[in-house]
């Protein structure tokens, strides 16, 4: 009930009996008053724009991150019960410290946060494209013991290691190409002003 007191379609409708009720103190309403103004509040009513809903409020970038280092945590708990072949093992470590330095909090991470694309990208590498490669190699792994002479999963697992491993140096070359360009539009604008005095 308050709700709708405060709505737009009462106040709309109470402007409009407002009107209503000076044309019956003007003596233009006469013995209709109260239609006259119950027609107008009604007309204000319907006349008004309907209520908006609230725009549903979902983390920031930077919470966004917070929760994707404690996903992050869980994630090397899993892998580290995993046993994978050497090269793999070689690949995931490489990655997993790449990961980790992007994620880690401090200059780099408020970087990251600004751009929500890269975000999205790390959140998707480590909270599905990892588990998933590394749980379908063992998966594969077991049938490939039963049928031997099919193509080792090892050699899938290495080569999706190897993308998600380029993905995140991509993240990491459009982080660092962004401070460098900060970094040149400092040092002209220290020329320009050093220029103008």
């Amino acid at each position: 009930m308050l709700g709708y007191l405060e709505s737009r379609k009462n106040l709309a409708g109470s402007a409009c009996g407002l009107v209503g009720l000076g044309l019956t103190f003007a003596g233009a309403a006469g013995a209709y008053w109260p239609v006259v103004i119950a027609g107008l509040y009604g007309a204000g009513a319907l006349i008004a724009p309907p209520e908006r809903p609230k725009a549903p409020g979902f983390p920031e970038p930077a919470e966004q991150l917070d929760e994707l280092r404690g996903d992050f945590g869980r994630l090397q708990g899993y892998l580290a019960e995993v046993d994978l072949p050497p090269a793999a093992a070689g690949r995931l470590t490489e990655l997993d410290a790449l990961l980790a330095a992007l994620l880690e909090p401090g200059w780099v991470a408020d970087a990251l946060a600004a751009d929500p694309e890269a975000v999205h990208a790390l959140s998707r590498a480590i909270r599905q494209d990892l588990p998933e490669s590394v749980d379908t190699y063992t998966r594969t792994r077991w049938w490939t013991r039963l049928n031997p002479g099919a193509e080792p999963p090892e050699r899938h697992l290495e080569r999706q290691l190897g993308l998600l491993h380029t993905e995140a140096e991509a993240i990491a070359s459009a982080l660092r190409e962004q401070e460098a360009r900060r970094q040149q539009t400092h040092t002209r604008y220290l020329e320009d002003r050093g220029r103008s005095q």
